[in-house]
């Protein structure tokens, strides 16, 4: 009988502990324990060879970029959804090859800033906070408009570009070096040659 009895207080227990595995513990983030690690700072996680002060610097730039990029690309997506006249069909499909294109550099440089120990911005309350491109305005704008936006954003992430491309490779942060020029910068300038030709006056059909 005593047996009988322990069976059933030890399948109780069973079912009682399989029933408590699968409920959610919820509101944990009103108690939590200290971030496993803050903003701003780095960590040795990977042993990449560099030492922290480079791994610092190269941090702080690749996240102005990333907040700079992150800017970009939304700005993108906005004209994407906003632009209307004559190339509406041109700039519809080339602003949202744009976004695409910038969500890729975002995650780029995102992952650089994981390898090198660092704690990649990520928030848009964050990102708006440290971006250097100005506010767009909520407003529908015309397409000249929003080229001339775009171009000036381009251009403040690409003159970003040469100072810390260089301040990398004098570092010996050739990886950060490389994913500035390579990923960043190139993309960059490509999409200012494509983005420029759509606001200069020509003739359409007959030259003057």
């Amino acid at each position: 009988m005593a047996k009988s009895n322990a069976t059933t207080k030890a399948k109780d227990a069973q079912t009682s502990g399989s029933a408590s595995s699968i409920q959610p513990i919820l509101n944990q983030q009103f108690d939590a324990p200290k971030p496993l690690q803050k903003y701003g700072t780095v960590s040795q996680r990977l042993p990449i060879g560099l030492d922290e002060k480079t791994r610092q610097q190269s941090v702080n730039q690749l996240n102005q970029l990333l907040a700079d990029t992150m800017t970009l690309r939304d700005m993108y997506k906005k004209h994407h959804w906003q632009v209307v006249g004559p190339t509406f069909y041109q700039l519809h499909l080339l602003y949202d090859k744009h976004y695409e294109e910038q969500s890729t550099i975002v995650d780029t440089i995102a992952e650089r800033i994981q390898i090198l120990g660092g704690v990649a911005i990520a928030m848009a309350h964050d990102v708006a906070e440290l971006t250097t491109i100005p506010r767009t305005p909520r407003d529908r704008e015309e397409a000249p408009i929003q080229v001339s936006r775009l171009l000036e954003a381009h251009q403040i992430i690409l003159k970003n570009c040469h100072e810390y491309a260089k301040q990398a490779d004098e570092a010996g942060d050739d990886g950060t070096n490389d994913v500035v020029v390579s990923d960043v910068m190139r993309a960059n300038e490509l999409q200012v040659w494509f983005v420029s030709e759509h606001v200069v006056d020509t003739q359409l059909v007959r030259s003057e």
